[in-house]
């Protein structure tokens, strides 16, 4: 792959997908309109990126451009037979936007995972014109019910991306970036699911400006282009992680390939946490939530330009694809999301247990660090071993670091281990002595929950711990104290009741045997 023009007696296909760009623009228009060109605002970036707006488009995705061109292309005798399409979701809004238009009959089969707001505005543009058939647990099982019956009704089979008339919609995208008047662009970033978009784009760019470098972008758990191009053809993943729903394929396009492996300069791979951060950084330039496909190219640029191999001054172009996401995964990615530059990991620290231990290293912590989030069960005698999220930069993790080797101690990463994740915080409920149990409320800034703990190190000693910012501005956590008699318990909470102020309060006390119950433990005989 290089960022030179390819001849056509090189790659002789290329003109026919050309040609079929050229057709689609006489047909897609009729139901949407160009999407605009943005550039995005990212303070203390020398590179001036752009946004490829689809999000503003009939469907909040791309997808509605190549379902029309295929469909609208079809004479009224082949759509009278019936359209059958597979989609996870963005696909199928095109195919019953197309549908409705066009007074054709659609029946879409989605897996029965797909994110209810999809379901929904398939009813929507498609009203009586769509059947949807909820199958299966992925796009492929989806598709292989929609092959099925396309094979038993002789419906007219619209695929998602590997058909050059689907192919030459989705260009029309590409299109309209050269007639913005914007460009020349030095480079883009595209999301790579069966590649559909990515073949029709870098096709059309590389045709006016060849010396453009274009880039796919895949979730690293679902990289089937990149192993096409490596292995020479496409091939079947094993797995396919689905965070990123709208390019989950587990196999990429026979076409598509032809047109990626040979107009490419690269394929890049991003984790779902830099997604997440990509999301994010949309947000606070832009207010655009996209879906997480949707960031995807944001993402790929992201890294490029964090590794160094984004040149000062370069023109950049990004695409956000999509912005059908389920409200419910919100909270998810704010949890993934770093803030600006910085980035979030939670790490497992040993401390030496003592009264008010924890408090001390908190305090040792880099200034500039957030901690957002505090996972602790005391599971032994000797030692704490308190996850901690942080969010911060190479150089807060390196200043955190030499922390822990002045303690002789080092913190281990883990971030994606399964009960961090889900928040099990394991404890030993016979280790707890006199325990009170408290909720607490406190201005959402840095140092207040700390200042709590600090008024109540002389008193008690920590024995769980359960805090997780919200974004709210007031913080809440459950704090477990332990005590070596009741008469201290008490005196923790006359001093707790008594503190000035309404920035740190005990919003309640927790009952010990329904903590324990809450919590799957049993109280510890006496």
């Amino acid at each position: 792959m290089n960022s030179d023009i390819i001849p056509p007696n090189q790659f002789t296909e290329r003109d026919q997908l050309f040609e079929e760009i050229l057709a689609a623009r006489e047909r897609v228009y009729s139901v949407g309109n160009p999407t605009p060109l943005e550039m995005l605002p990212l303070v203390g970036m020398n590179a001036e990126v752009w946004v490829k707006r689809e999000d503003l488009g009939p469907i909040k995705a791309y997808k509605w451009r190549g379902a029309y061109n295929a469909m609208a292309a079809l004479s009224a005798e082949q759509r009278g037979k019936g359209i059958v399409a597979a989609s996870a979701g963005n696909h199928a809004q095109g195919v019953a936007l197309a549908a409705q238009s066009l007074s054709c009959k659609a029946t879409i089969f989605m897996p029965r995972s797909t994110p209810e707001v999809k379901q929904r505005e398939v009813r929507r543009f498609g009203g009586e014109q769509v059947k949807i058939c909820l199958t299966g647990d992925t796009y492929d099982d989806a598709s292989m019910a929609a092959r099925e019956f396309c094979e038993t009704t002789s419906g007219i089979y619209i695929h998602p991306y590997d058909d050059f008339t689907v192919m030459g919609g989705q260009g029309t995208l590409a299109d309209e970036v050269v007639m913005s008047g914007e460009g020349p662009f030095d480079r883009a970033y595209v999301a790579i699911g069966g590649g559909g978009l990515a073949a029709a784009l870098a096709c059309w760019l590389k045709r006016y400006w060849p010396g453009i470098k274009i880039y796919g972008v895949e979730g690293i758990d679902q990289a089937s282009m990149k192993a096409a191009i490596e292995g020479g053809a496409p091939v079947e993943l094993d797995y396919v992680d689905v965070f990123c729903d709208g390019t989950a394929v587990r196999k990429a396009g026979g076409n598509t390939f032809k047109y990626c492996e040979n107009l490419l300069d690269g394929v890049i791979t991003v984790t779902n946490d830099e997604v997440c951060h990509s999301i994010r950084t949309l947000w606070e330039s832009l207010r655009v939530i996209p879906e997480p496909s949707g960031a995807m190219a944001l993402a790929g640029f992201q890294k490029h330009y964090d590794a160094g191999e984004v040149q000062p001054g370069e023109k950049v172009l990004t695409i956000i694809s999509g912005a059908n996401m389920d409200f419910a995964q919100l909270s998810g990615i704010s949890r993934r999301a770093g803030i600006g530059s910085n980035r979030r990991k939670y790490l497992r620290v040993p401390i030496p247990e003592g009264r008010g231990s924890l408090v001390k290293f908190l305090k040792q912590v880099p200034e500039h660090m957030s901690i957002v989030d505090l996972q602790y069960g005391r599971v032994e005698s000797e030692m704490l071993y308190p996850v901690i999220g942080f969010i911060g930069s190479e150089e807060d993790y390196l200043a955190l670091a030499e922390v822990l080797a002045e303690r002789g101690a080092s913190a281990s990463d883990v971030s994606m281990d399964e009960d961090v994740g889900y928040r099990i915080i394991n404890y030993s409920p016979e280790l707890f002595s006199f325990p009170l149990f408290i909720n607490v409320e406190f201005p959402e800034r840095a140092g207040a929950f700390l200042e709590f703990m600090n008024q109540m190190r002389d008193l008690a000693s920590l024995c769980y711990v359960n805090y997780s910012y919200s974004g709210e501005r007031v913080g809440r956590a459950l704090v477990g104290m332990e005590f070596t008699s009741e008469e201290g318990q008490k005196a923790c909470l006359e001093r707790i009741y008594s503190m000035s102020g309404d920035s740190i309060r005990a919003a309640s006390e927790v009952n010990t045997d329904t903590f324990f119950r809450l919590t799957g433990q049993n109280r510890p005989s006496s």
